[in-house]
């Protein structure tokens, strides 16, 4: 539902951060026990949203206490956890910038490998802090709710998280997923400089002095400086550094690209002055200091060096050159092999050992200046690096936070593969609603109460059905520090104001003494939403949701309690929740709980969501891929064959568990002209017990204020 209930009406103006300006702020609260979470407390003009004329809902007017939707957890790891960059450098969380190029993994078949993804929101909070210590000496600082890879699957830090809940968690029998402790990363000191000229100069320019004699000219000297790279970076770096030693190069372009080589740029210099002067930066030093070996190595592996088929190798033919390489990887830690091809041009090859680990390592140590050399797109989730768990030490104290949301759902952190909060995508397609302060920013109308009562009193108002939940769940966590709905059930019941309530949190339970005291006054509707049968499905999907077993105790509590409960079970996820056995669990379970009535309705994939689902089904099922591809190429509704095969098989399982008697169940929900939306949407079927059984028939003109959105 996407109308007035989107809008806010308050009443002056106020600008919030990362918010547009709203009206009427009282303040804008964190509190730990909502951590992640900042709620902006307004006054409201209005608490009545009119749904527009001709709308096919069968209700006149929403109340939405809340903007956005505080249900879900923020999982989170300290400031300097370092993330892996898309160029294999690592960089600060901290530090990490919406649309930067991270690492990311996919799965594929049996195996997960590492790939590019971006980054798409990055945000701060401060939460209770735990240190996860690994045997390679990994260290990671995170919150209980922080989830790693480990052998087994994904795991929280701590056993209970933002709700209680016992949940999968890390013990000491668990080992990450990874490649685990590397290397603090270098600083461009002078050492470091002359080394990397050394190492790319000597690996790969040209450095002379040539005596020439003419007839009739005197006798004279050619300086010549001459680097020729194929790679811009190295050579943009070696300039860089010529230029701070005093010495000016030219650059001008060597050779032009051809069907089978990339173009070669260059850098050169015959000024006697500068050649002397290059000459004297590239003489081996008596002692090498470990800044000169660091630099040494990312130049001759610029010049000389490769990465491919997990190898990392430097090459060259001058037995000097590759003694030094040899001995400055000994003497930096690295364990290598001199490897003699038999080549007739003398060529050998230094070869780094240790794997990935050991290569990531070297690339964060040295810093090499060609960055396709470092990446590790591509390459599977393998490593000798002992990366069991060891310690999970809670701090006891809170501190600032950080966590971003990629497209692949998960990045790289400290050398180990870390889940990262989708809860902005998650809410776009398992909530009802939509915005890009969906999930951080909740905004409260602390006086609704007030507001509803006096709007009821108007002599115009006709109590018609008024609807709530259908764009933000009014029993989300924030409903138990703020307590609004009771006072909006009383000001609805008192006036007569039939009502109906749609939610998934649990919170419901509180008042349902309550709303069935209300429902000896007026008629009232109760639904529940539940998407997902399978506990380890929903806890991929809606991580910080209440379960579905959570839910159904609310509709046996509901119902226990003399009111109809309707439920939909959407969205089914084709592949994944549409299975026979699945269905009959999820329909059996929710009659078991006593529902009235049940709403089938299969994914929707809007755009904003849709590039979520998409990323998190090719990491996990990716044999799914194609069919969706199939199923939603078209649009973000599936087609109407799969609706009526859906139909087909759920039919029979609503009639063997008594369920088939209802108003607006599958008929309409899947096989029907009303079956091309999430429950909320205005064309979607809404399950006998979530509607009032009785309602006005006429509708009051729609008193429209003048409102402002907030997205």
């Amino acid at each position: 539902m996407r109308w007035d209930a989107q809008k806010l009406d308050l009443d002056e103006p106020t600008t919030l951060p990362g918010l547009p300006t709203v009206r009427g702020l009282l303040r804008r609260v964190q509190v730990p026990e909502f951590p992640g979470l900042t709620f902006h407390e307004v006054r409201a003009k209005s608490a009545l949203n009119a749904v527009p004329a001709g709308s096919a809902m069968p209700f006149g007017h929403t109340i939405n206490p809340y903007r956005g939707c505080s249900h879900a957890c923020v999982y989170c790891v300290g400031p300097n956890t370092l993330v892996l960059m898309a160029d294999g450098r690592q960089k600060r969380i901290a530090d990490v910038q919406v649309g930067d190029r991270v690492v990311g993994t996919e799965k594929r078949g049996s195996y997960r490998f590492y790939i590019q993804t971006e980054v798409r929101a990055h945000w701060s909070t401060v939460k209770p802090a735990h240190r996860v210590t690994l045997a390679d000496g990994t260290s990671i600082v995170a919150s209980a709710d922080h989830r790693f890879l480990t052998g087994r699957g994904w795991k929280h830090v701590r056993e209970s998280g933002c709700r209680g809940e016992q949940r999968p968690h890390l013990t000491l029998n668990d080992s990450l997923l990874g490649f685990g402790r590397t290397a603090p990363s270098t600083v461009a000191c002078g050492d470091y400089r002359r080394g990397y000229l050394t190492g790319m100069v000597r690996g790969d320019g040209h450095l002379k002095t040539y005596r020439y004699s003419r007839v009739g000219r005197a006798h004279g000297d050619l300086h010549r400086f001459r680097l020729a790279l194929a790679d811009a970076e190295g050579l943009q770096r070696t300039q860089q550094y010529l230029a701070l030693a005093g010495v000016r190069t030219d650059w001008f372009e060597f050779s032009e690209a051809t069907p089978q080589r990339r173009a070669i740029s260059a850098i050169r210099t015959s000024a006697a002055a500068a050649v002397a002067r290059i000459m004297e930066l590239v003489e081996w030093p008596e002692t090498p200091s470990d800044p000169w070996r660091r630099g040494f190595l990312a130049g001759i592996f610029d010049a000389e060096g490769g990465r491919s088929q997990h190898v990392l190798r430097i090459s060259n033919a001058d037995d000097g050159m590759l003694t030094r390489t040899s001995e400055a990887f000994t003497a930096l830690g690295f364990d290598s092999v001199l490897e003699d091809p038999g080549l007739a041009n003398h060529v050998r090859t230094v070869r780094l050992r240790g794997g990935l680990s050991e290569h990531l390592r070297f690339i964060h140590l040295v810093d090499p200046a060609i960055r396709r050399k470092c990446s590790v797109q591509g390459i599977a989730i393998k490593s000798n690096a002992d990366l069991q768990v060891t310690g999970i030490e809670d701090l006891g104290l809170e501190m600032p936070m950080y966590d971003i949301t990629t497209g692949t759902g998960d990045f790289i952190a400290n050398g180990v593969v870390s889940h990262n909060c989708f809860a902005r995508g998650t809410h776009e397609w398992l909530e009802l609603d939509s915005g890009d302060d969906f999930d951080q920013q909740i905004v409260v109308k602390t006086n609704i109460a007030e507001v509803l009562r006096r709007e009821l009193a108007r002599p115009s108002w006709r109590r018609e059905h008024v609807a709530l939940g259908t764009n933000t769940d009014p029993y989300q966590r924030a409903e138990g520090r703020y307590r609004l709905m009771p006072g909006i059930i009383s000001a609805l019941a008192t006036s007569g104001t039939p009502f109906s309530v749609l939610t998934k949190g649990t919170l419901a339970r509180r008042d349902v003494p309550l709303l069935a005291a209300a429902a000896r006054d007026v008629p009232i509707g109760m639904g529940v939403s539940m998407a997902i049968w399978d506990d380890e499905l929903h806890q991929a999907l809606e991580p910080g949701v209440p379960t579905p077993r959570a839910r159904l105790d609310l509709v046996r509590a509901i119902t226990d309690a003399g009111l109809p409960c309707g439920v939909f079970l959407a969205p089914v996820l084709p592949g994944l929740t549409d299975q026979l056995d699945h269905l009959d669990a999820a329909i059996g379970a929710i009659a078991d709980a006593g529902a009235t009535g049940v709403t089938v309705l299969p994914l929707h994939l809007r755009p904003g969501a849709r590039e979520w689902f998409t990323a998190w089904l090719a990491r996990e099922h990716p044999t799914l891929v194609p069919r969706y591809r199939n199923l939603y190429g078209r649009g973000a509704y599936v087609p109407a064959d799969y609706r009526t095969w859906l139909t087909k098989r759920v039919a029979p399982l609503l009639a063997r568990h008594g369920l088939d008697r209802q108003s607006g169940g599958l008929a309409r929900g899947v096989d029907g002209a009303s079956d091309t939306g999430l429950p909320g949407d205005e064309s979607a079927g809404f399950p006998a017990g979530s509607l009032p059984v009785r309602a006005p028939a006429v509708r009051a003109p729609a008193e429209e204020p003048e409102q402002l959105a907030l997205c």
